[in-house]
C-alpha cells in the first residue's frame, strides 16, 4: 500500500511517501503565498526522491489550513444567506447576531426567518410555511447570493423541515448551494446555525482549493485519487470534502497526532506539535485525537460540531523574540521564516535562531547568531519551555504520568522533561509527522442524532448503519469498515424514551 501524504501549514508544506508503515521519501518546503505552488514543489520532490518507487501510488491525501485561515484572517470568504425555520420562536436572536462585526459584514448575505420547526419533544412547533421559504429563496437569488445555510429548531431530532426547505430552495434557486445545519452541528440552534453559515461561506473557496489540488496531483504525473484530510484523523474523497470544508478545520494538528501514533506505536499519550507558527497540544485515545464535546470558537464565532480537543499557543519556529528575550511571541514570521530569521540572512530574531544558538538545531548560517548572549538564549528557552509545559498540563485530564510525543518542525523547542509527563518521546520523522498522519488516514463515517420511542439496541443499530452509510459515501470500502466508537445518552429532559446516539466508523479507501 503506497500513499502520499501532504500537510500544508502556515509556515511549511510537508510531504511523505509511505509504503505500508514505512516512510520511503519525505520533504519539507516553505508554504507559498498561493499555497498550491508549495504543494506542486513538494510533490515534485517526492517523485524525484522515490524514482521508480513512485509506481503503485494511487492515493494522495492533502491536509490544508486554507479554510481555518480564511475565517481567522477574514479573507476569501463568500456571502452566505441564512434561512431559519423557527417562527414564532427565536425571533429575538437573528442569524449572525453573535458574530464579530467585521466577519459578519463580509459573510452576511441576508437573514430570513420563516414559520416552522419542531419542539424539543419532536412535535411540530407550527406547520412550516413553504411559501415563506420560497419567497426567501427568490429574494436571495435576486441579491445574487448562491450559498444558503438552512437551520431549523431541533433539526438533530428530525430533519424534516430542513430537508423540505432545501427542496423548495432548489426549485426557486437552482444554482444555490445549500448547507443543512443538521448535517454538521448538534443541539444548540445558534451554534449549529453558525457552523452551517461558516460552511456555506467557504463553499466557493473549497471548490477552488480542491480543483487546484487536483491540478497539482495531475501535474505530478500521478494517476492517484485525491483525498482531503478531516479533523477527526480521517480523510474524505475530494468531492465529498468540498461540500463540508469546515470538517477540515484543525486537520493539521490532528494529522500530526495520528502520525505520532503510527511512528511510535503509542496510542494513549499527550502530543505536542510545534510548527512554524503555533504549538498544538492534544491527547491521543486509541490512536485518535480526543474530541471536544463543548462549544468551540472559530474566528470568534461560537460553534458546536465535530472538532478535536486542542490547545494552541503562539510558540513555533517562526516566533519573534525581542533582542533581550523579554518578549517571546505571539507574533511570528510564518512562511517567511526562510527569509527573515537571522540564520537565513534576515534581520528578525526567531525561536529557530535561539534553537540553533543553543545547539538544538543545525540549519542556516551559525555565524550570524554568534554574538547572541547566553543570557538571551537561556531566557528565551526558559520562557518557551514554561509555556509548553503549562499548555500540556492544562490539557491533561488527571494527575497520572503519561508519555508525551514530540512532533513538528519545531519539536526541538520541547523540553526533555515536564511535570506530569513520564517520558518525552522524540518521534522518528517528527518534522513530517503531520504528512505521515495524512498518508495513513482512513475514511470515516459518523452520526450524532437523537432517537425517540425506540429500544436502545434498535437505536444503536440504526446509528451504526447511518455511520456506515456516511463512510461509504465518503469513499470507504464497506468490507473494511470497523466501528471505533459508540456512545448513547438517555435524555431525561425529553418526554418519552429519548436517546442521543453517536457512532464513528473507519474504513480503507476503495481505491487502495
Amino acid at each position: 500500500m503506497k500513499r502520499i501524504g501532504i500537510d500544508v501549514g502556515g509556515t511549511n508544506t510537508d510531504a511523505v511517501l509511505i509504503d505500508g508503515d514505512a516512510v520511503v521519501a519525505s520533504t519539507k518546503t516553505f508554504t507559498t503565498v498561493d499555497v498550491t505552488s508549495g504543494v506542486k514543489t513538494a510533490l515534485a520532490e517526492i517523485v524525484k526522491q522515490a524514482g521508480s518507487g513512485i509506481n503503485g501510488v494511487n492515493a494522495v491525501m492533502i491536509g490544508t489550513t486554507h479554510y481555518t485561515n480564511a475565517v481567522v484572517e477574514r479573507r476569501n470568504l463568500g456571502r452566505a444567506a441564512a434561512i431559519r425555520v423557527s417562527l414564532p420562536a427565536s425571533a429575538s436572536l437573528v442569524p449572525f447576531c453573535d458574530w464579530p462585526a467585521e466577519l459578519a459584514e463580509k459573510v452576511n448575505g441576508g437573514a430570513y426567518l420563516v414559520h416552522g420547526g419542531h419542539e424539543y419533544d419532536g412535535r411540530a412547533l407550527v406547520p412550516m410555511n413553504e411559501q415563506e421559504v420560497a419567497q426567501a429563496a427568490r429574494a436571495i437569488r435576486k441579491d445574487g447570493v448562491d450559498s444558503i445555510a438552512v437551520s431549523a429548531t431541533f433539526s438533530p431530532l428530525t430533519t424534516e423541515c430542513e430537508d423540505r426547505a432545501a427542496d423548495i430552495i432548489k426549485n426557486e434557486h437552482p444554482d444555490a448551494h445549500v448547507t443543512l445545519s443538521s448535517s454538521l452541528g448538534r443541539i444548540g440552534l445558534l451554534e449549529r446555525e453558525n457552523v452551517a453559515l461558516m460552511n456555506a461561506s467557504l463553499i466557493e473557496l473549497a471548490s477552488e482549493i480542491t480543483e487546484a489540488f487536483a491540478e497539482a496531483v495531475q501535474a505530478s504525473g500521478l494517476d492517484a485519487t485525491l483525498y482531503i484530510t478531516q479533523n477527526d484523523g480521517t480523510v474524505a474523497r475530494a468531492e465529498m470534502a468540498r461540500e463540508f470544508p469546515v470538517f477540515s478545520f484543525a486537520s493539521g494538528p490532528t494529522n500530526s497526532m495520528r502520525g505520532a501514533a503510527l511512528l511510535t506505536g503509542i496510542e494513549h499519550a499527550m502530543v505536542c506539535d510545534v510548527g512554524g507558527t503555533t504549538a498544538d497540544v492534544g491527547c491521543l485515545i486509541n490512536g485518535f485525537p480526543r474530541e471536544a464535546n463543548n462549544v468551540v470558537e472559530v474566528g470568534g464565532v461560537r460553534t458546536l460540531f465535530r472538532m478535536p480537543d486542542l490547545l494552541s499557543i503562539a510558540i513555533g519556529g517562526g516566533t519573534i523574540i525581542s533582542s533581550d528575550a523579554s518578549v517571546v511571541g505571539p507574533k511570528s514570521v510564518g512562511f517567511r521564516l526562510g527569509e527573515e530569521a537571522l540564520v537565513f540572512g534576515g534581520s528578525t530574531l526567531t525561536a529557530t535562531d535561539i534553537a540553533v544558538a543553543a545547539g538544538l538545531l543545525d540549519v542556516g548560517d551559525k555565524s550570524r547568531i554568534k554574538d547572541l548572549r547566553k543570557q538571551v538564549i537561556d531566557q528565551a528557552l526558559a520562557t518557551i519551555h514554561e509555556r509548553l509545559s503549562e499548555a500540556v498540563d492544562r490539557m491533561k485530564t488527571d494527575a497520572s504520568e503519561v508519555p508525551l510525543l514530540a512532533v513538528g518542525g519545531g519539536a526541538m523547542l520541547i523540553p526533555d522533561s515536564m511535570p506530569g509527563i513520564s517520558d518525552v518521546v522524540n518521534v522518528e520523522h517528527q518534522a513530517v509527522a503531520n504528512a505521515v498522519g495524512a498518508a495513513i488516514a482512513q475514511i470515516s463515517g459518523e452520526t450524532d442524532r437523537i432517537y425517540r420511542d425506540m429500544d436502545r439496541n434498535d437505536v444503536i443499530a440504526l446509528a451504526k448503519q447511518a455511520a456506515i452509510d456516511n463512510a461509504v459515501k465518503s469513499g470507504a470500502a464497506i468490507e473494511t469498515i470497523q466501528v471505533i466508537e459508540v456512545e448513547d445518552f438517555p435524555l431525561s429532559y425529553l418526554p418519552g424514551n429519548a436517546i442521543r446516539a453517536r457512532v464513528r466508523v473507519v474504513g480503507e479507501a476503495v481505491s487502495v
